[in-house]
């Protein structure tokens, strides 16, 4: 239950958008808007159309949905993907950005049946905002007490049937109570080189630029796995191309591109490279913990933890164990050196 507070949609920290007129923004933002059109994650986006088709058929609110995975791997798009494919109003807000009980109670208590409100970041809501999802999630309630001490009563309003799709990239920071009152959790995973070609060609025709498929192929190999990152190397890609070129991206001018940017044939840019180094040159190979490695990168430790070492262990070049980080036999090949320990 929450204390009643004054508090006013329109000065809480949310942004409002129609599912149905995103034409403008999905050209701008290279964002699909359809299931069919999202590219990668096949078993999810089959699981989310029975979801959603469900739904429809029984003319019911989509239930809580809950997407967790790394950073730039399509959350954010599936949430209005979500609400495009069920005809509903988006709302857009992010944890940090609750800081009060009544910043989400003026929220909720102006959604619309059906509405969708997206939290990104949810997992750093604080407790006390955390407790008001509860019933407003699971019975469609906001409990307000009124009036202090003795004389306090509560008052319960009730809401409209509306879908909270939370998004997370750590997804052992929410508790139990929250995570068990999502209807459907998912993970998405690190994308396969095919798919992140498909996400790229479609990028470029969007964009309008010319590039060739060798180019797409070397620019899908060195995006991390990441779409978001994908999509940002072509258009730093495409800036070189349209000042060092003819504005078409050949290979050849993608490379001199990438090299520029100092992204090897592995995807590694130099944050990466530099955690290596500072593990083998001056920790020997490790172990070494995270924030020992954060202090002598400058990195945060979140950055290192959320960003890189995702990336450096799936390629083998990183390794976790409880003393801490190490360094592979791969990352040693990789930066040219000699591995002198046992792996």
């Amino acid at each position: 239950m929450i204390e009643r507070e004054e508090f006013n949609a329109e000065e809480t920290p949310v942004s409002t958008m129609q599912a149905s007129g995103l034409e403008q923004d999905f050209e701008l933002s290279l964002r699909p808007k359809s299931l069919a059109e999202f590219v990668g994650q096949e078993g999810l986006k089959e699981n989310l159309q029975i979801f959603i088709d469900a739904a429809k058929k029984r003319e019911e609110p989509i239930e809580h949905v809950l997407l967790y995975g790394n950073p730039g791997l399509g959350k954010t798009t599936l949430a209005h993907i979500i609400a495009n494919e069920m005809g509903a109003q988006i709302r857009v807000t992010s944890g940090p950005a609750l800081e009060r009980v009544g910043d989400l109670a003026a929220i909720i208590s102006n959604l619309k049946k059906g509405d969708i409100l997206f939290i990104d970041e949810i997992h750093r809501i604080n407790k006390t905002i955390e407790e008001v999802l509860y019933p407003a999630m699971e019975d469609y309630a906001l409990d307000i007490i009124v009036g202090k001490g003795p004389t306090a009563r509560t008052l319960r309003i009730n809401l409209e049937h509306f879908t909270i799709i939370g998004a997370t990239t750590r997804l052992s920071l929410l508790s139990s109570p929250l995570r068990d009152r999502f209807g459907m959790t998912h993970h998405l995973n690190f994308y396969e080189q095919e798919d992140l070609a498909k996400i790229i060609t479609r990028s470029a025709k969007l964009l309008g630029v010319p590039v060739a498929t060798e180019a797409v192929d070397l620019l899908s190999t060195r995006s991390r796995s990441t779409p978001r990152i994908a999509n940002r190397l072509l258009r730093r890609v495409r800036d070189f191309a349209e000042v060092r070129a003819d504005g078409s991206i050949t290979e050849p001018v993608c490379q001199r591109a990438l090299d520029m940017l100092h992204v090897d044939h592995e995807g590694l840019d130099d944050v990466d490279r530099r955690i290596l180094e500072i593990i083998i040159d001056k920790f020997g190979g490790g172990p070494v913990g995270l924030s020992t490695i954060a202090a002598a990168t400058g990195e945060e430790i979140q950055t290192i933890e959320e960003i890189h070492e995702p990336f450096l262990l799936q390629l083998g070049f990183l390794t976790r164990t409880p003393r801490g980080r190490m360094a592979t036999e791969h990352a040693y090949a990789h930066l040219g050196k000699e591995c002198k320990i046992e792996m």
